[in-house]
């Protein structure tokens, strides 16, 4: 392995710029792993590698480079739209999955579970790689791939904490048979750059779904969330939910003593300043830009009033969009189609912390001479008001993830901390509203 990728792969490995999509585990034969789940859930390399297998991990990692424009010409070159906050895409449509059984037990609206189990009722795919919580480990989630309706319809729902999805690809690798992946951006764009380079380790993967991505966490979300309520042994899970019951949903946890302890979604989030995976904060990408189709919540005041369960789905291919007109037409999927302005104006808080807050953050590590990940684009030209906004974001986010803030924290009660944070959230959105609206489309 020449020194120069040694260097960058290892320098992308031991920093806040690891994705941990899993990529470099899963080719490495066993020479790269995670030893450290329940902490830092860095990669480490055990033996050494060959220049040859240094050279095809340095290709996979999707941490430091990956150049937005270069493989969206590569892989979207005829899309019909493009938008710099949304991707290249066919479509954008909101609705849901008509089977309330998917409909219920989904994170949103059920859409991406709906398309998989169809394309496997159809016999276009043979199995789908998704990630489910694990039955050994319940307080671990578990990437597999799925062979069967219900293997698929038990991974739905949204799974907050790491997990390097990408470990699967020397099994996948070896599948007989078609497959449908599903994975974050950061998982997705390494997938993209092996598809790229014909690595065979992706020859398989024929289709690629993603939810929406806003942020990750450490595991110690889950370990604090439980020292909140007295539980001193996450080894006493039995059952773990991120969205639990009506949409939005709950956090939810049952213990084997038959305790549990739930709380609202929204409510949850205030988990997310004191355990959030800094990789998060520099990721551009809230769409999931390079799948075939990307969904996520439906967020207006009329859906979430409904309940029920609503998405925004994206058809960025034209195999994407045929796939969802054929499911709409054949009665799998309710849908009305949105606008683009519409589509931002969902997910306005999100684009503006992706598509600004996260250049600017990687703007102040440049400052400080601190790697920065290249994504081939950067926007600028944000007023004053936006950039002093990242410093009062980013000081939080210092505070939040220091010891010391995370032990006071857990001696407030979960139900207290989370209405507090929840009233400072949307006092917050009203204060800013204008800074972060300004000139979003």
């Amino acid at each position: 392995m020449s020194v120069k990728s040694k260097n960058l792969l290892f320098e992308v490995m031991q920093s806040e710029l690891c994705n941990r999509c899993g990529s470099c585990a899963g080719l490495s034969g066993g020479k790269i792993v995670f030893r450290d789940k329940e902490a830092r859930y860095l990669p480490i390399c055990i033996q050494d590698l060959t220049e040859e297998e240094g050279d095809r991990l340095w290709q996979a990692c999707s941490g430091k480079y990956f150049s937005f424009p270069d493989y969206r010409q590569y892989f979207f070159p005829d899309s019909k739209y493009f938008h710099v906050y949304l991707g290249a895409y066919e479509g954008i449509w909101t609705g849901f999955a008509t089977d309330q059984t998917i409909r219920q037990n989904s994170a949103s609206g059920g859409i991406l579970t709906s398309i998989l189990v169809y394309l496997f009722r159809k016999n276009e795919i043979d199995g789908a790689i998704v990630t489910r919580m694990s039955e050994k480990t319940p307080w671990f989630t578990e990437t597999f791939i799925a062979t069967s309706e219900h293997e698929i319809i038990e991974s739905a729902q949204s799974k907050y904490i790491i997990t390097s999805v990408n470990e699967i690809l020397e099994q996948s690798q070896h599948f007989n048979g078609t497959l449908a992946y599903v994975g974050l951006p950061g998982q997705v764009q390494s997938v993209r750059k092996l598809q790229k380079a014909k690595d065979p380790a992706v020859k398989n993967i024929k289709y690629i779904l993603g939810p929406f991505y806003g942020n990750t966490l450490y595991f110690s979300s889950i370990k604090s969330f439980l020292r909140s309520h007295g539980e001193k042994d996450f080894g006493h899970i039995r059952k773990l939910w991120f969205r639990y019951g009506e949409w939005p949903g709950n956090m939810r946890v049952e213990m084997q003593d038959g305790k549990v302890y739930e709380l609202k979604k929204f409510h949850a989030n205030y988990l997310i300043p004191f355990h959030i995976v800094r990789n998060s904060l520099y990721c551009t990408d809230l769409t999931n830009e390079f799948t075939d189709i990307s969904g996520g919540d439906a967020w207006s005041p009329d859906y979430e009033k409904r309940g029920e369960g609503y998405s925004i789905v994206i058809g960025r291919t034209a195999t994407g969009k045929e796939i969802i007109a054929n499911m709409a037409r054949d009665g799998w999927l309710k849908l009305e189609p949105l606008s683009e302005k519409e589509a931002i104006d969902m997910h306005s808080h999100g684009y503006d912390f992706k598509k600004r807050g996260s250049f600017i953050r990687i703007r102040f590590r440049q400052l400080l001479r601190k790697p920065v990940p290249d994504w081939g684009y950067f926007l600028k030209g944000f007023k004053l008001s936006r950039y002093l906004m990242e410093v009062l974001i980013s000081a939080l986010f210092i505070i939040s993830g220091t010891r010391l803030a995370r032990w006071l924290m857990e001696k407030v009660p979960p139900l207290f901390m989370g209405k507090i944070f929840e009233k400072a959230r949307r006092s917050w959105k009203r204060s800013t509203y204008s800074i972060k609206r300004n000139d979003l489309q």
